[in-house]
């Protein structure tokens, strides 16, 4: 206790015949002597108010839960993914449709929380280079990029039968490829400001791309399955529900990001 004392982690008070009372205590201090490490997750890259008001609101939830949490950002669902399974990430945090995908494909990750609806994307839309374009037509050039499940299923769906020239890109380029008019059209969600105003956009046509996209708009946690039980009580008391209030102020405006 004397150590513990010295190393400022907890603070003791003597209470004569009451005894020596516990007032004040640093758990993040107490947790890094006991040897217990932060948690570190990965999110998508935070190019829009809504990732970063999720960066934000888990930094925060877990500050006011008494802990520390590390993240990383990495473009493509998949790849977070792999960073769990391969126990270079703790959590991390991927769209409703990629998470159970995975669990098809792999034994070992599982799905923690599901953050509700909106959570992930506000929606997909199709954008066009033309803003005279009336339709999607054959033969289009469709910017889709392979390392994004989302935006690689809603684009592939949206466009079977139409005989499309894909072009395999990167997602941060979309805006680019779509300004210099390299490709025709390209799936992507409405949170990104630049494209949304810049470009004529559509709803989906295809049910199937309509059906994907509600699955697409969540946000959940995914984790290693054999480490549930530790990784649980990291989050312990973390609050959801404060996250997703802290994600809405900074989409909104009223709370500035930090993460």
């Amino acid at each position: 206790m004397k150590l513990l004392e010295e190393l400022k982690a907890i603070r003791l008070e003597p209470r004569g015949h009451l005894g020596t009372y516990l007032v004040d205590k640093d758990i993040q201090l107490l947790q890094e002597i006991a040897g217990i490490s932060p948690l570190i997750g990965t999110m998508p890259l935070p190019y829009s108010r809504k990732y970063e008001g999720l960066a934000t609101g888990i930094v925060e939830a877990f500050q006011k839960a008494g802990k520390k949490v590390g993240l990383s950002y990495m473009r493509g669902g998949m790849n977070r993914v792999e960073a769990v399974r391969t126990k270079r990430s703790d959590f991390t945090i991927v769209s409703k449709m990629t998470a159970y995908n995975s669990l098809s494909k792999y034994h070992n990750v599982k799905v923690m929380k599901e953050l509700g609806n909106g959570s992930y994307v506000s929606a997909h839309r199709i954008f066009f280079a033309n803003p005279e374009e009336p339709s999607l037509r054959k033969g289009m050039r469709v910017g889709v990029d392979m390392d994004s499940p989302d935006q690689m299923e809603l684009t592939f769906s949206e466009f079977e039968g139409l005989e499309p020239d894909f072009k395999h890109i990167n997602y941060m380029q979309l805006f680019e490829m779509l300004h210099t008019k390299q490709i025709d059209v390209a799936v992507w969600n409405t949170d990104d400001r630049r494209i949304i105003q810049t470009f004529k956009s559509a709803d989906f046509q295809s049910e199937k791309a309509k059906e994907i996209s509600k699955e697409t708009s969540e946000a959940v946690i995914m984790i290693d399955a054999d480490r549930e039980e530790e990784i649980s009580r990291k989050w312990g008391s973390v609050d959801i529900k404060q996250i997703l209030s802290i994600q809405a102020q900074v989409e909104k405006g009223s709370k500035m990001p930090r993460y």
